[in-house]
């Protein structure tokens, strides 16, 4: 039966010794079971541990410590383990007094011990008429495993052929088993010592086994000697007296070790004691302060008030009694007024003056009334020039880009077509290699010119969707001035506005918030989104390609470009959405449109004939060396390309017009390839020179048409060697 309250109120610290008698007479007349059948024992009154069974002393120092020094416990839980803790000292002492002597030592003996007969100790076994020449000890090891033996050691005499050996067992009351057994063993099979003793006089090749006692002890000899010196005689009674004196002197040193912890207990419950009063004294004092400061801090703002309320009705009884003067300083100046304007004539005259006053003030007022307006119509007219100019602008930028994409395009088509009357040139009408290879180019040309189709159809598309985007700007700006008209003249309206393009930082917050600490998140999100708006501002950063839908050329977001391939990798779907929608938006609402007289690149027209046996010119050996030099892609026209060439040290020869009209150019390709040790030729006419790159159109007769001045190209691969190649290289070296 489980303990539980019967009485709703407790009892205090005093009562706790006579409260403990009630508790104590329930449990002695087994009200309150402490003993189950098992013979364990366990605590009536804490019924919700989970550990029931206790041996003797654990729950005796359970109820003490709980009866003793307990902080948590109540009195009247205390008083009842005090009566556990009485009952336990008075008629459970038997209990303690018993010693647990090991269950399996009567079953390892079939007849009782005598208490007082002298073992070897620790314990030993004794084996004789070994007839087996050997002194290693793990045969004998492996021979009684089962016993548990930790170590066999070999006596030999000498001068007989018969030896002796002890088995060593571990000196606890499983060795003491392991021993009795191994005994048993030759005493079954009439081995024992009795036997031996018996037939000693007689031959006989079997072994002989016992437990080492007091007369093999004492015995002369080898075997003798080695017990003497591995052990001593002791008696069953006294190892069983020493281990109950050394687990009494240890429970008593635990009840020392746990009264002093109790104490401790105590003293620490003390401090505790102290600490939570001055606690709680100070958070009164805290609270009485906090109250004091509250109403400190309103009896302040009820002064603040009536100190405001106070000034304000002084200012006004002052401006009442500064009224008041005026009016009688005004009533005092119409009175002298009267009284100087005595004569009509006087009163003529001030009435003549005063309507000149009137128009003139009515003459100012119509002229500020006139400025103010002009004023505001300067304004926007100089708002609607900034606006119309930002849209131009903005025009002008989308149709460069298209322009370089076109004349990109156009280029890259001359210069296959270039690339095919070189070979036309050069190689031979039955070279099938060659043939295979100006198919190929045939192939890419055509693919170059739809694409160039392809570019002028959007251009066009562009040109007509702008002319479009105005007309319905126009439009909508008259309707939009009509509305805002009634807007301004009614009621009150909010117009909500939305910026095509721009990025919602909401978006990049939330991104970060996931991927940094929330105090850094704000900031990270904040550079990340202003980051990509100006990625997406930037007029040279054009993800989108083309193409075709239903026979219909369309200009989608390029998914395999790079930038937004990492940003998708790196931020995930809600980041890249958000940059591709405004992408969409720019491309959508931003007017664009295109040129369509980009310069072509075309093959130089063919060089003057050059007649076999006579020497080439310089002129003619540098025209064929940059065709050559074109055909096989190593040539960079320009002075963005030409200087990057050089930077990257991948230049062989630089060529320069002479009449290029800018000096500052001249100087910055003359120090660029005086710098990197490139050989500089130069030729008379930037239009020439255009002309040798492949700047040019070429028509159905071979000449050079729509010619694009070139100031400057740079050899960055001469192609194969030629006779032009070695008189531009002999050139080279001579000057």
């Amino acid at each position: 039966m489980d303990y539980s309250s019967e009485e709703d109120s407790d009892i205090s610290e005093s009562e706790i010794e006579d409260y403990a008698q009630k508790p104590y007479e329930q449990i002695k007349a087994g009200k309150y079971k402490v003993k189950s059948l098992n013979g364990s024992l366990r605590c009536p009154f804490c019924a919700g541990k989970k550990k029931q069974d206790y041996k003797f002393k654990d729950l005796y120092q359970h109820a003490s410590g709980v009866g003793k020094g307990s902080a948590n416990r109540s009195a009247k839980q205390k008083a009842n383990h005090l009566a556990l803790a009485k009952y336990m000292e008075i008629d459970l002492a038997s209990e303690a007094e018993e010693t647990q002597v090991p269950d399996h030592l009567p079953q390892a003996i079939n007849q009782p011990l005598p208490q007082d007969e002298l073992y070897v100790w620790p314990w030993m076994g004794i084996i004789v008429n070994v007839q087996i020449k050997s002194d290693h000890s793990s045969y004998w090891l492996n021979e009684f495993a089962k016993f548990k033996p930790i170590d066999a050691h070999i006596l030999l005499n000498e001068g007989d052929p018969v030896s002796q050996s002890v088995m060593h067992f571990h000196n606890d009351w499983n060795g003491f088993m392991n021993a009795s057994e191994f005994e048993k063993l030759f005493e079954t099979s009439h081995h024992g010592k009795k036997d031996w003793n018996s037939r000693k006089l007689q031959a006989d090749s079997n072994i002989y086994g016992w437990v080492a006692r007091k007369e093999d002890y004492e015995c002369e000899g080898p075997m003798g000697e080695y017990l003497r010196e591995k052990g001593k005689l002791r008696t069953v009674t006294a190892i069983v007296q020493e281990a109950s004196e050394s687990r009494n002197s240890v429970v008593a040193n635990l009840a020392i070790q746990i009264d002093e912890t109790n104490e401790n207990l105590n003293k620490m419950q003390y401090k505790y004691n102290e600490k939570n009063m001055s606690l709680s004294r100070m958070l009164e004092d805290k609270d009485r302060l906090h109250s004091a400061f509250v109403e400190e801090s309103r009896n302040m703002q009820r002064r603040a008030r009536d100190e405001v309320r106070r000034i304000l009705e002084e200012q006004e009884n002052l401006s009442s009694e500064l009224e008041e003067k005026k009016r009688k300083l005004d009533s005092w100046s119409r009175d002298l007024n009267k009284r100087e304007v005595i004569t009509d004539q006087e009163r003529q005259k001030l009435e003549e003056d005063r309507k000149k006053k009137d128009l003139r003030n009515e003459s100012l007022q119509l002229a500020s009334k006139e400025q103010k307006i002009a004023d505001e119509n300067v304004l926007k007219l100089v708002e609607e020039q900034k606006r119309e100019k930002e849209e131009a602008l903005q025009k002008i930028i989308q149709l460069e880009k298209q322009l370089d994409a076109k004349q990109k395009l156009e280029m890259e088509i001359e210069e296959l077509k270039g690339k095919l009357q070189v070979m036309k040139h050069l190689g031979d009408e039955d070279d099938a290699a060659v043939q295979n290879k100006m198919k190929e180019m045939n192939d890419e040309l055509l693919e170059k010119q739809e694409n160039l189709e392809s570019m002028e159809h959007i251009n066009n598309t562009l040109i007509t969707k702008e002319r479009q985007s105005n007309d319905e700007l126009q439009k909508a700006r008259k309707e939009l001035i009509e509305g805002l008209n009634e807007l301004l003249n009614g009621p009150r309206t909010n117009i909500g506005l939305k910026r095509m393009g721009e990025l919602d930082n909401k978006v990049f917050l939330d991104a970060c918030k996931r991927k940094f600490p929330l105090e850094d998140a704000g900031t990270k999100g904040a550079v990340l989104c202003s980051l990509w708006q100006e990625n997406v501002k930037n007029s040279a950063w054009h993800p989108f390609k083309v193409v075709k839908v239903d026979d219909k050329l369309k200009e989608i977001i390029n998914e395999e470009d790079e930038k937004l391939h990492d940003l998708k990798q790196e931020w995930g779907d809600e980041i890249y959405s958000a940059v591709v929608t405004a992408l969409k938006e720019l491309k959508e609402y931003n007017a664009s449109g295109g040129d369509e007289g980009a310069v072509a690149t075309e093959p130089a027209a063919a060089p003057a004939s050059v007649i076999p046996g006579e020497p080439m010119d310089i002129l003619t050996a540098l025209q064929l060396v940059l065709r050559k030099s074109l055909a096989y892609g190593g040539l960079a026209r320009g002075l963005h390309e030409a200087a990057k060439v050089i930077e990257k040290h991948a230049a062989q020869l630089c060529v320069l017009a002479e009449d290029c009209d800018q000096p500052d150019y001249v100087k910055l390709v003359k120090a660029l390839c005086a710098e990197h040790n490139v050989s500089l030729l130069t030729v008379p006419s930037a239009k020439t020179l255009g002309e040798w790159a492949g700047l040019c159109k070429i028509d159905s007769e071979g000449k050079a048409r729509k010619v694009t001045g070139c100031s400057v190209v740079v050899v960055k691969d001469f192609g194969e060697e030629h006779e032009a190649y070695n008189v531009v290289l002999q050139h080279v070296k001579s000057n």
